[in-house]
């Protein structure tokens, strides 16, 4: 089981930010599978939460990602940031996937690079 959290790099925001917006996803994602997909959600949990964060060019890009996420039924949650400090309000910065077990996450993003 393993969770994956995917982050747009065209933004070129700093690397704190990029930090916040990982924390974002991850709980984001993992509260929305602890209420979605439970046994997922405990085995994970129970396994250490492993995590991965990549990167994708832009938001076309974290949009298509989602939408495959949808139908393969991995809990997900776009993140959008408040505003306050680098990207305008309502700016898409990632995307929280899982957890969920490993060959799925590995079939949706398994061909996007490290962040």
């Amino acid at each position: 089981m393993k969770q994956a959290i995917v982050v747009r790099k065209d933004l070129n925001i700093s690397v704190g930010k990029i930090a916040t917006q990982v924390a974002h996803a991850s709980l984001s994602a993992a509260l929305i599978a602890k209420n979605k997909k439970r046994t997922w959600f405990k085995k994970w949990y129970d396994e250490g939460q492993k995590k991965i964060v990549l990167k994708v060019n832009d938001l076309d890009s974290l949009k298509k990602i989602k939408k495959k996420a949808d139908s393969l039924g991995i809990p997900n949650q776009l993140i959008r940031d408040a505003g306050l400090t680098e990207v305008p309000p309502g700016t898409i910065t990632a995307l929280g996937l899982g957890p969920a077990p490993d060959e799925k996450i590995n079939k949706l993003v398994g061909s996007l690079p490290l962040l």
